[in-house]
């Protein structure tokens, strides 16, 4: 199967066309830019590089969430507007789940986090063993104190994985031995690890694709705060 993937969750924004498990080609980038102005060009791109357009495509993946509002819905519905006039099929990856995959040369826990500001990350554990990614347990958001305290159950070697690595690593880098920083090539999530995580999963319609958040937005976030304040 020949997926064609994309992330446009975080900062990074990426595309990637990944046949059977092979990486075909790719695009990433980590610039300021918004992913409305790149992700179209970037899948274009990466579309014409390998020989391929959207018809020759088998499916179509994208990470759902957690991540940013906005670049989340862009990447949805950047997908959506590929698929559906082609009577495509999608498919929907975990955010989180997509980073281990930039992790795959390690026996290790992978320690996958994305800033959810507050003193908060987006977290999910995995166990990488023998080149397989097993899950340990769901997405959520939770507080880098408390994301630490569960972290002391696990004896192994951990890698913090994904843009929230780096503040978690400098919080924890004091507590534990056995606590790694991804490298910064292999640190932030993108769109190959959407795609080869993509190949274990069930297909939907472009009609059935949506975002998957965590929490409200910041703006329903405070609107609620004070409409139970006048309580």
């Amino acid at each position: 199967m020949k997926i064609l993937a994309v992330d446009s969750s975080a900062k990074s924004c990426s595309a990637a066309v990944v046949e059977d498990k092979k990486i075909l080609g790719r695009f990433f980038i980590n610039t300021a830019l918004t992913h409305s102005q790149t992700l179209a060009p970037m899948i274009d791109a990466v579309l014409k590089s390998v020989g391929e357009n959207p018809e020759t495509i088998d499916a179509f993946a994208v990470s759902v969430g957690p991540g940013s509002f906005t670049g989340v819905r862009i990447g949805v519905a950047t997908v959506k507007g590929i698929a559906m006039p082609l009577n495509k099929p999608c498919i929907a990856v975990s955010t989180l789940e997509a980073m281990p995959y930039n992790l795959m040369s390690e026996d290790c826990i992978a320690v996958a986090v994305m800033d959810a500001r507050c003193n908060q990350v987006y977290n999910a554990l995995f166990e990488i063993k023998g080149g397989i990614v097993s899950r340990i347990c769901d997405d959520r958001a939770i507080s880098i104190d408390d994301l630490a305290d569960e972290l002391k159950n696990y004896n192994g070697k951990l890698i913090l994985v994904g843009d929230g690595a780096e503040l978690c690593y400098n919080s924890y880098k004091e507590i534990f031995d056995n606590i790694h920083l991804a490298p910064d090539n292999n640190r932030y999530q993108n769109a190959v690890g959407v795609a080869l995580s993509a190949f274990d999963k069930n297909t939907m319609t472009a009609e059935e694709l949506l975002p998957t958040y965590l929490r409200l937005p910041q703006a329903q976030r405070e609107l609620k705060k004070r409409m139970e304040s006048k309580k």
